[in-house]
């Protein structure tokens, strides 16, 4: 797989764990944190964490997929899109 950063964000309500899975679902799949944030805001957990999928056994496109379902099933919002796109996305 190419080099390329993706950047994660996960949102929702603050409970136990939330880090944790995530992290550990990224370790599965080999990707590294390069970055991360998280913060509580009014209760809601928000979190930002800048990936490497240099190493990732699969594409961005799955991990998207899965990572969806990791958030449905945690009751929390994941999403993850390559930082070029992103970028792009917040450029002033």
């Amino acid at each position: 797989m190419q080099f390329m950063n993706a950047i994660i964000t996960v949102v929702g309500t603050d409970q136990v764990g939330i880090i944790a899975k995530v992290s550990t679902f990224l370790a599965q799949h080999h990707i590294n944190i390069a970055d991360i944030s998280q913060t509580i805001l009014s209760g809601n957990f928000v979190m930002m964490m800048v990936v490497d999928l240099a190493e990732a056994t699969v594409p961005i496109e799955t991990l998207r997929t899965q990572m969806q379902q990791l958030g449905t099933d945690m009751g929390v919002e994941i999403n993850i899109m390559n930082e070029k796109v992103f970028s792009a996305m917040h450029r002033i």
